[in-house]
């Protein structure tokens, strides 16, 4: 401790004439006191005022100027010492001796700057007004092709020194991206696979650099794709494994990464993964077959990749991932079902699978998580139910393949999510399907369950799909047995007010199940339009120039029909409509215009 404190003396009142031994010994001093404690020394070094010292002292010239260098680095590990190394102007300086030429003063130069700008804003700031990170980056792309093992060195220290700069900051990602940083490590990783330090390094920077959207663009114009493929056979490690999962992860979220992976050969590594942590109890293999099934389904959201891993049907890959969905692994029932819903994203791709049995794989899956079940693969599961049944072909199929009735087993979720998707499934399934609209329209406990959702004010989502399959089932069976049923359920308001949605298709939807409950059910239905103030709505959606030429064009049929009930024709009247529909008969949609002329009739009639 003396001995410290002399050296802290010494090079207090050091000056520019002192000999250069005299100053090595307190600098070597000090570096073995902070091998022995490095917070404590670092606090006397802070309370000393030699850091300022140390500014004058970082010149090319000087013999001391690598060990002066690594004292800083050496400071600067801890968080307290990182803005004052800062503050005592160290930065310039020593952004200054990135440009000579001595290797050990380069790699403790870089070690120095990376410290301080770890987690450090402050740091940062000062490194990037001095212009460091492109020095660094020039002296990376020079290095990039060196095997030498004092140059990987340096190499790793400058792209920590990179990572620490830029970690979790935007601005400074965004500017080493530009300097076109990601070019050369992704060459840098091809060329320097076999040490691991370097490997590890690039793969963080790759980590940082990859959620930004601008990196991805660039990552897709490399060999990426290869180089992390290849890198990822090799490991065996699951540390290792979950560094390169990580790089993954953000890039496949590009379609022509996502495509260039599948290329590559990613596909065979995941599924080899799941084949060997499937049955494992162990944590590292249980988190390992998440990350592998996930970026599975993930590679499947890009449609050129979904469709060569596709293969007509056909592709090993397709029947692999079929196969988790009996699994009893609940994280694979889930890719899987994630893994059909990405499949069936076309029609030809849909009719493939329903006609060959994959609904009912996926009710038997349903079934399994009917009571207590998982919400994450019930939902999943009715998504991949739901995208099957678009096809006009495959309703009819799955209909009488009993989906309907499975996914009814879920009208006592609790969960916005499934319930979401339950509607979803329905609605595509009763699409020009008149038989089963009625039957489902006279479900008594389905619609009484859709009316209490369509109040589901906190749930946007799960109202918006209640209130279109009420109108569906309407719609669709046009019968009067199930007008009667959602009429005596409640429903009649909330298409009323479905009606003066923001969204057309839902507006149109409205207006076209309320003509049909006016045309076969007026009497049974008149008090309730009349309490949900329907007349008054009409007026509005007739008066407003924004609306849609469908939307006027359904709220004067409308009309026309509810004129045949003497309350609603009264209110009409009192409304004055006729002056509204007599400007719409020069309006610019000769539908409209039409059926303005039509409906003017009428009211003149009745009136």
């Amino acid at each position: 401790a003396d001995n410290l404190s002399d050296a802290l003396k010494k090079l207090k009142i050091t000056t520019t004439d002192s000999t250069a031994d005299s100053l090595e010994g307190c600098l070597d001093c000090l570096l073995q006191a902070l091998a022995q404690n490095n917070t404590e020394t670092s606090e006397k070094i802070q309370k000393s005022g030699v850091l300022q010292v140390f500014a004058s002292l970082l010149t090319p010239q000087s013999s001391c100027t690598a060990k002066v260098a690594n004292i800083i680095a050496e400071v600067a590990r801890n968080e307290f010492m990182r803005t004052p190394c800062v503050d005592a102007g160290l930065i310039p300086p020593l952004v200054q001796l990135l440009n000579c030429k001595d290797q050990e003063v380069l790699l403790q130069t870089g070690r120095a700057l990376g410290n301080i700008c770890y987690d450090s804003h402050e740091g940062r700031n000062a490194v990037d007004c001095a212009g460091g990170a492109r020095i660094v980056v020039d002296h990376i792309r020079s290095l990039c092709s060196k095997t030498d093992p004092a140059s990987e060195k340096l190499l790793t220290v400058f792209c920590g020194m990179l990572m620490n700069y830029s970690n979790e900051n935007d601005t400074l990602q965004s500017q080493l991206i530009n300097m076109g940083v990601i070019p050369t490590l992704v060459k840098l990783l091809g060329i320097h696979c076999q040490n691991a330090a370097l490997t590890e390094m690039c793969l963080v920077a790759f980590g940082n650099l990859a959620e930004l959207e601008s990196s991805k663009e660039q990552f897709a114009y490399t060999n990426i794709a290869e180089e992390l493929v290849r890198l990822f056979k090799k490991q065996i490690e699951h540390d290792k494994k979950e560094m390169i999962f990580e790089v993954l992860a953000p890039l496949a979220e590009n379609d022509v990464i996502k495509l260039q992976l599948v290329e590559a050969g990613l596909v065979e590594c995941l599924l080899e993964i799941v084949q060997k942590t499937v049955d494992s109890d162990k944590e590292d293999d249980i988190a390992e077959l998440k990350t592998a099934s996930d970026l599975m389904v993930l590679l499947l959201l890009g449609d050129e990749s979904m469709q060569k891993l596709f293969e007509g049907g056909k592709g090993s890959v397709f029947q692999r991932v079929l196969s988790w969905i009996p699994s009893n692994s609940h994280q694979l029932q889930l890719a899987g079902a994630l893994a059909i819903a990405n499949f069936a994203r076309n029609d030809g791709n849909c009719i493939h699978m329903v006609d060959h049995g994959i609904v009912q794989r996926l009710m038997e899956l349903l079934d399994r998580h009917v009571e207590d079940g998982n919400v994450t693969v019930q939902h999943a599961a009715l998504s991949a139910l739901r995208n099957l049944a678009i096809p006009v072909v495959n309703k009819a199929k799955m209909l009488s393949a009993g989906v309907a009735e499975a996914v009814l087993k879920f009208l006592r979720s609790e969960m916005p999510p499934v319930q979401f998707k339950l509607l979803g499934t329905l609605r595509m399934l009763i699409d020009a399907q008149a038989e089963a609209a009625e039957q489902l329209g006279q479900n008594v406990k389905l619609v009484e369950r859709l009316v209490e959702w369509c109040e589901a004010k906190d749930h946007a989502g799960v109202m918006g799909e209640s209130n279109r399959l009420l109108s569906a089932l309407i719609r669709h069976s046009k019968s009067k047995d199930v007008i009667r049923t959602i009429v005596r359920s409640g429903g009649v308001k909330h298409l009323v007010s479905m009606a003066t949605s923001e969204h057309v298709i839902m507006q149109n939807e409205a207006l076209v199940a309320l003509a049909l409950i006016a045309a076969l059910e007026l009497a049974t239905a008149e008090k309730d339009l009349e309490n949900a103030q329907l007349v008054q709505i009409l007026h509005r959606l007739l008066s407003d120039d924004r609306s849609a030429p469908e939307i006027k064009y359904n709220s004067m049929v409308l009309i026309c029909a509810l004129i045949g009930s003497e309350p609603l024709q009264k209110e009409v009247q009192s409304l004055a409509f006729l002056d509204v529909v007599s400007k719409l008969r020069n309006h610019e949609n000769k539908t409209v215009a039409q059926q303005a002329s039509l409906t003017e009739q009428r009211l003149a009639v009745e009136s």
